[in-house]
């Protein structure tokens, strides 16, 4: 009988997995324990291994894609077996979740894609004129219903969130129809406008659809208010030309680009209405010789030097899962947990004299890092309580010393956990950071080797970085930023002389942690730092 594989949950924190290989394909043989995939999770890239003996049947996650944990990820049975009953159940379930999703009352622009769009109608929807711009009212109508169109001409004013500017259309038609009433609002990506041949029936695109409400509140107030940023917009829209003293007409997005290219719109000829320059004319402008001439030339009029701009591309990269998960993390941990930090300068003098002398041992190399984790965990032991976990309506005392060390991949940020730190030594604790620092960055760590950590560590002190604060890795209450150890003049026994310091800050959610604690722990980290030879005792 066919076996029905579920996504996974891989770690604690868990909620969608990705894809990132199959190493099996349908219809090949599959044999318990055999690799049949490999599976990103918010942590690593894990192995996933059947539990099963069979054919491949089914791929339901294609390589690259990802899907909510317990959704369908591959069928294994017998070869040839008929699994269309349970491929008909999971395409009901996701025709059941897409009905529940998709609203009674379709919007205009949810007709307009559904429906078949007849050939040479193109639908305008209202359009994003700023990054902050969520909706646009229509603050004039160029054109009405019925009205010729061209390519370059203004058919409507957009008032955004910042300013009244010409909407100009990109294509040539008669306007059809009209999605928003002038003086009403719509939200980006409504149904502006419909353009299309003369005549064309576009009833399935716009029947049963009243154009969206405006505000009705106050129109005398709404149209003083659109007259006067739509008189300042249109005041930025003309440049003088300083040579003729003509008003040169030209559209926001025209002058923008012009802008951009670094060419004078003076040599520019406009074919929008008056003669007004459009994005068009813009693009496919070309110098003429004498133009040329005339930019290469002194002139008598005094005028700033023209500079050869190279307009940069923006460029987008879908985000890993790692990123979004650490993203969504960081963020719920940073507005949950009320954060508080505490700094102190550690003399580190007699630190760098002990390692000296324990690396001096035979096959031993303890690094600075290692020094402090070792010191936090002896800390934590007398300060029980920076060791605790907020859960709502308790703190939990955690019974193990588990130490979580950050370290940077690629794509993000991991945090391999060191069981009963407490109990390691430095030689432990040096092998297990390079060990799972290695293996963080090819993405090998184990789901289990993430988990379960107490408090954690973030040390950019390799970096030079003399000090910073760390959002606290939850449920952790609180997390140590390491800064560079930074030689320096100090005052000792009265005297100016050379010294070694590093400082060290700790955040500290004060729902668990209360400023005098965190000062103790501190305290008695600080101890231990500067007489390294006391965790020995």
């Amino acid at each position: 009988m066919a076996e029905v594989i579920t996504m996974p949950r891989l770690s604690d924190t868990m909620t969608e997995g990705k894809v990132s290989k199959w190493h099996k394909k349908v219809g090949d043989t599959v044999k318990e324990g055999d690799l049949i995939a490999e599976i990103e999770t918010d942590k690593a890239v894990q192995d996933f291994e059947s539990e099963f003996n069979g054919t491949l049947l089914y791929i339901g996650i294609q390589e690259g894609e990802q899907a909510p944990v317990d959704n369908t990820l591959c069928i294994i049975g017998e070869e040839g077996e008929d699994i269309s009953s349970l491929l008909g159940d999971k395409t009901a379930e996701k025709e059941d979740t897409e009905k529940q999703e998709t609203p009674a009352e379709n919007t205009p622009d949810e007709s307009s894609r559904s429906a078949d769009v007849p050939e040479g109608v193109e639908v305008i929807s209202m359009p994003r004129l700023s990054d902050t711009m969520t909706e646009g009212k229509v603050a004039k109508w160029h054109k009405q219903v019925g009205d010729s169109v061209k390519e370059g001409d203004i058919i409507a004013e957009i008032e955004t969130d910042k300013a009244v500017q010409d909407f100009e259309s990109e294509f040539d038609g008669t306007l059809l129809y009209q999605g928003v009433q002038e003086g009403a609002a719509a939200l980006v990506d409504k149904v502006l406008a419909i353009i299309g041949p003369a005549g064309t029936d576009i009833s399935g695109l716009t029947s049963g659809k009243a154009p969206v409400e405006g505000n009705k509140t106050s129109k005398a107030l709404e149209k003083n208010t659109v007259e006067e940023v739509s008189s300042k917009e249109n005041e930025a829209d003309t440049r003088t030309n300083t040579v003729t003293g003509d008003r040169i007409a030209i559209s926001p997005l025209a002058r923008k680009i012009a802008q951009e290219k670094g060419i004078d719109i003076s040599t520019i000829k406009g074919s929008g209405e008056g003669g007004r320059i459009v994005k068009k004319d813009v693009e496919e402008y070309k110098p003429s010789a004498a133009a040329e001439f005339q930019n290469n030339s002194t002139v008598s009029t005094p005028s700033k030097p023209s500079l050869n701009i190279i307009s940069g591309e923006d460029t987008e990269t879908t985000n890993s899962q790692v990123r979004n998960v650490i993203a969504k993390r960081l963020s719920d941990s940073k507005f949950s947990a009320p954060h508080y930090y505490l700094m102190v300068e550690i003399n580190m003098d007699k630190a760098i004299a002990a390692r000296k002398e324990i690396n001096s041992l035979p096959d031993t190399k303890v690094s600075f890092n290692d020094m402090i984790i070792k010191a936090t965990a002896m800390a934590l032991r007398k300060h029980p309580q920076v060791n605790s976990s907020w859960a709502g309506d308790k703190v939990i005392h955690r019974g193990n010393i588990n130490i979580g060390v950050a370290v940077a991949i690629p794509d993000g940020l991991v945090v391999p956990v060191l069981k009963n730190t407490d109990h390691m030594s430095y030689s432990d604790i040096s092998s297990a950071v390079k060990d799972m620092a290695s293996r963080a960055k090819n993405k090998g760590l184990k789901a289990n080797e993430m988990e379960g950590s107490t408090f954690s560590i973030s040390n950019l002190g390799m970096f030079g970085i003399e000090t910073f604060t760390s959002i606290i890795n939850q449920p952790n209450s609180a997390i140590l930023s390491v800064g560079a150890i930074i030689e320096k003049p100090v005052v000792k026994d009265g005297q100016i002389v050379v010294g070694n310091t590093m400082k060290l800050s700790l955040a500290c959610d004060h729902r668990v942690i209360d400023g005098a604690t965190g000062a103790e722990f501190l305290q008695t980290l600080r101890t231990y730092l500067e007489n390294p030879f006391s965790l020995l005792v």
